[in-house]
């Protein structure tokens, strides 16, 4: 005897269906899933925005830029008025140092829709920018300015702006944004930078207490334990001077020379007979 059975409801899912599928896994942690659904989605309905949208997400997340970035233009030549993918478009430009690229999606992006988020972003593109095109460093100082005078609490604006100062050799101005950008959960980067500004302008207690933080905060910060050696120096705590140079040394071992350099030629120093001592009081 041979059982028919009829299968009743058993229709495909719709790109809705399946971006919501996917977002819910993605926003999971679930980025395998989230994949596989757009893909799967993409092979029933090739064209559909929204899901190159999400697959060129995904795909960023896991670090496959040219990928991701074949699916957000895919997903602009069917919506180029979406601005959230000209964001997304200009994120991934960005990462694969397509830098006026990134600019355009974002001018793109503000026209239609002039969003802080986008605001931010462009303002990062143009500080990325200007390290290679100079030209570009007043205009990326003006978007991270402006942004302060919106947000006064954006702490990435004022630490931003206060290394530019601290590199234009405005050292009280980058003081000044620096303990700003501090006042919340700040990165061992901005700490570190606020320890030059101070050690700049001879506040060696403050640039210690702040160099202290950066290593708290990045043990593994050569840069910060070689400074904060040099400033201890400066106070006269040969001692503590020792200490943190070792853990330079420890960390980085070609810090060796500006150690040897540091120790012999500030106000309060050591002489060493020989490189082999030296290297052996720092523990090698």
């Amino acid at each position: 005897m041979t059982i028919y059975s009829n299968v009743v409801g058993m229709t495909e899912p719709t790109a809705e269906d399946t971006v919501r599928r996917a977002t819910a896994a993605f926003n999971s942690g679930k980025r395998e899933e989230a994949r596989r659904l757009c893909e799967q989605g993409l092979s029933r309905t090739p064209g559909e925005p929204m899901l190159h949208h999400l697959l060129a997400a995904v795909l960023f997340s896991q670090g496959e830029i040219q990928p991701a970035r074949g699916h957000i233009e895919n997903s602009l030549a069917k919506r180029p008025g979406n601005a959230a993918a000209h964001l997304l478009a200009a994120r991934i430009a960005r990462a694969a140092k397509d830098l006026d690229g990134a600019l355009a999606h974002l001018d793109r992006a503000i026209t239609i829709a002039p969003q802080r988020e986008v605001f931010v972003e462009k303002a990062r593109t143009l500080d990325q920018a200007s390290s290679s095109q100079v030209s570009l460093r007043p205009q990326a100082r003006e978007a991270w300015r402006t942004i302060l005078d919106v947000v006064p609490q954006n702490a990435e604006a004022a630490a931003r702006l206060g290394r530019l100062a601290w590199e234009d050799g405005d050292h009280a101005i980058a003081v000044s944004l620096l303990e700003r950008a501090v006042s919340g959960d700040a990165p061992a980067s901005v700490w570190f930078d606020l320890g030059l500004a101070r050690q700049d302008l001879r506040d060696y207690h403050g640039a210690a207490s702040a160099y202290r933080k950066a290593i708290g905060l990045k043990p593994d910060h050569a840069e910060a334990a070689l400074n904060l050696g040099i400033v201890l120096q400066e106070l006269g705590d040969l001692d503590g001077a020792m200490h943190a140079y070792a853990q330079a040394y420890r960390l980085r071992p070609q810090t060796f020379g500006r150690i040897a350099m540091a120790l012999t030629s500030a106000s309060h120093g050591r002489l060493w007979l020989d490189e082999a001592s030296l290297r052996g009081a720092l523990g090698d």
